[in-house]
């Protein structure tokens, strides 16, 4: 399935299952969105099946090389197990990690469940980055696993944003880390499909005045 297809295909189910909305949304940050992609609803069968498709796409065509898929807790586990079962049909066998929030004091013990990471290379799939916060906790354990090795981050969307300065949250870890954080898709990528698509007029002419705004330079 070429890039385009699976993008497509992750969009359109998007926005039919009221994961990806159009209105008014208050961000985080304070900041009125005209789009708002909420991770949470991610619990239907059909979505997280082309969510994995889009995942397993993404990584084949965008990470050369690795071992492992390690998914954050709590969004960031059912994300990596459904990916690792999208690249298993499609000829790539993978193992799958993911952390407790809290250390557990019996049976086999710690914070990791699932496949050593010590000597592997490593990608961490997760959702939405905002501050980055999930992001830095998932490497800081990486980096108590001894050999291991980061090659990317995959996420399921990129709003393309300026954080408090003139950068994004993806370009910031990029720059600190020296890895990849490759989206799904973009906030260029949903302007794209809308405009093609049609009847989105007014939506888009709000997402481009926001963008305008608070945009990236990419």
């Amino acid at each position: 399935m070429a890039a385009t297809d699976f993008k497509t295909h992750f969009i359109e189910a998007a926005i039919a299952s009221g994961v990806l909305l159009f209105g008014e949304f208050t961000l985080k940050s304070g900041r009125k969105s005209p789009y708002f992609f909420n991770a949470g609803l991610l619990y239907d069968g059909k979505l997280l099946s082309a969510t994995a498709d889009a995942f397993a796409g993404t990584l084949q065509s965008s990470i050369p090389a690795f071992d492992v898929l390690f998914g954050p807790a709590y969004k960031g586990i059912p994300l990596a197990a459904v990916t690792a079962v999208a690249l298993a049909n499609k000829g790539t066998d993978v193992v799958y990690t993911y952390n407790r929030k809290e250390k557990k004091d019996h049976g086999e013990g710690g914070t990791l469940v699932g496949a050593p990471m010590a000597n592997k290379r490593v990608v961490i799939i997760d959702d939405v980055m905002t501050a980055g916060t999930a992001i830095r906790e998932s490497i800081a354990i990486l980096r108590e696993q001894p050999g291991a090795q980061l090659v990317g981050i995959v996420q399921l969307l990129d709003r393309q944003e300026r954080g408090k300065g003139a950068t994004s949250t993806i370009q910031e870890v990029e720059a600190e880390f020296k890895v990849p954080v490759v989206p799904i898709v973009s906030l260029a990528d949903i302007i794209d499909y809308l405009r093609v698509k049609g009847g989105y007029e007014t939506e888009l002419k709000k997402i481009e005045e926001y963008r305008a705004e608070y945009g990236i330079t990419v």
